[in-house]
This record gives structure tokens, sequence and C-alpha cells, in this order.
């Protein structure tokens, strides 16, 4: 007998996936495959919204609290540990269910696109000549081995610049070829097996409130002690985990350059303008079926069209 599919709960932050993927689990048998960049991180709990033991329910949590926070998140070691953990999944007769709102972790499991590896030494020498020249020497050398890349990267986006050109020079192929947009990936989705993908969606003015909120409630929880405590065990030299929403923010403010209320509003406003690169992305897959975060019946209408 073939596997149940899986199935694949996405959309912007905030919107409420979680909450629907553990009631997904609870009803239909399944465990939970986290598929945020940020929840792979330990310690950071409270500004990724990690859900807490009692909101998971007794349903099993995959993925979650992997990382340092000093160590960079990396889209091809996740990709081989989360087909490892749906395999186990589906070997025991369960349902993986994929959450989160990382597009391209997401991808990375839906689709049968490889990631190229990382080489330390290219990655290293790439981030120093960075430091040394800035973004803009680096955009004009990419422009040269990889127009196309070049043409889709800000030049002054020095992380996914080092990124660009270390895949070029360890593959020998352009970026574009080996990392492409969403609508280039292969439309069937992991061989064999097929997910069925819900998407949970929201009018952007409700989640604008709703993110509003979530960062006061951030806020009330904790966030900046949360911070404060992983700044002491090296949450500045995390070139990923720094960058978080939120905890960029913070660690600004705990070094003085930023007032507390800046600090939120800017969390704030980078929360929602994230948001609308997770719609762009996510909207461009005609496979996902959207359904109204505030839908009496949500969860009986994705059962159902899981079911379908």
């Amino acid at each position: 007998m073939s596997p149940r599919p899986g199935i694949a709960v996405v959309g912007p932050t905030a919107v409420g996936k979680s909450d629907l993927a553990v009631a997904l689990a609870l009803a239909l048998g399944g465990e939970i495959v986290n598929a945020d960049s940020m929840q792979l991180y330990r310690g950071m709990d409270i500004g990724t919204a990690k859900l807490t033991l009692a909101e998971r329910q007794g349903v099993p949590h995959h993925l979650l609290d992997l990382l340092d926070v000093r160590e960079d998140a990396n889209v091809a070691a996740y990709q081989l540990a989360a087909r490892a953990v749906v395999a186990d999944i589906r070997g025991r007769g369960r349902v993986p269910i994929l959450v989160g709102g990382s597009g391209l972790y997401v991808a990375s499991v839906l689709s049968g696109l490889d990631f190229p590896g990382t080489d330390p030494a290219v990655r290293a020498r790439l981030e120093a000549e960075l430091e040394a020249v800035g973004p803009g020497e680096l955009h004009a050398r990419l422009a040269r081995v990889d127009p196309a890349a070049a043409a889709a990267i800000l030049p002054s986006n020095g992380r996914k610049l080092v990124r660009a050109l270390e895949v070029v020079e360890v593959t020998g192929e352009g970026f574009r070829a080996v990392l492409p947009e969403l609508a280039d990936l292969p439309a069937s989705q992991e061989p064999g097996t097929g997910w069925f993908r819900v998407g949970v969606t929201a009018p952007r003015a409700v989640l604008a409130e709703r993110i509003a909120a979530r960062v006061e409630r951030m806020w009330a929880r904790g966030l900046v002690d949360e911070v404060r405590g992983l700044a002491e065990h090296g949450l500045r030299d995390g070139r990923t985990a720094a960058r978080a929403l939120g905890y960029a923010q913070v660690l600004r403010l705990l070094a003085g350059e930023t007032t507390d209320a800046q600090a939120r509003e800017s969390t704030t406003s980078a929360t929602r303008r994230f948001v609308r690169r997770q719609e762009s992305w996510f909207r461009r897959d005609p496979s996902i079926r959207w359904l109204a975060y505030d839908a009496p019946d949500l969860v009986d209408q994705a059962c159902a069209a899981y079911a379908g």
C-alpha cells in the first residue's frame, strides 16, 4: 500500500500555520516537521513563536532546536535531515506534516531539487573579501561570471552574493542554474509519494494587526531577556541567527543603538516586509489550496480537501 500523501502547511508569518498543523496532526495521525529556518536554533523560542510543549498537545515535532546560535542555518543540510525524518514518519505509517514560512526550506522537501553543499574554505575567503572590499566589488565579479544571478541579487546583499559566488566556484555552474526560483522547480512533488499543500491566508490589513499584536506579545513574554541570554552565548557571532526578525532589533537595543519603542516598531515593519515576500513566494505555486485563517471549520475544510 502506498503511503498517504504528506501535508505542507504554508503561508505568511502570524497567520496561524502552527495551530492548524497541530490540529491536522491530531485529526489524521500525523507528526510535524519544522520548516522554519529560525526555529532550528536552540533558545530562540519567543521571537520565533515556537510552540510550547503544552501547545504541541502531545504531537511529535521534528527538526526543532538543532543548531547553536553561532552556527549557520543551511538549506542543503536541512534538506537531508528533513528527507530522513519524513521517510521515518512514513515508515511508521504516520502522516508527515511540514509546516513553516521559509519558502526555500519548504521547497527543499517538496521538490526534487538538490542543493549544492558548501566549501568552508571558499566561504571563509569570500566573506573575508566581502569585509575588505564591500558587496559592490563582489556583485561586479558575479556579474562577470554569472550575469543572470547578478541581475537577481541586490548589489547590497553581501550574504547572498557570497553564497552565489561560492556555488559558482564549487559547482562550476551558474547560481540560478542550481538554485532556481520556485516557479522553476519540478511540478511533481517528492517522487512516488506526493504532498498535499494547504495555505492559510488572511487580508493584508488583518495580518498587519496580527503582526503588531505578535510583536507586543513577544516583548511581554520576555524577548529582550531571551536575546540578552543568547548574546552571552555568542548570538552576535551568528551570521544567520543574529539577523532573525526581532533578534536583530533587540541586539541593537542592547547595544544602545535604538530605543525600546524603535526596536518594537522596527521589528513590526520588518516582519510586514517579510510577509510580503512570503506571500509572493507561495502565491506562485498553483497547487496550494488556500483557506481563510478565520474559517470556523478551517480544520474540517483542510481535512476534507486532503481526503478528496
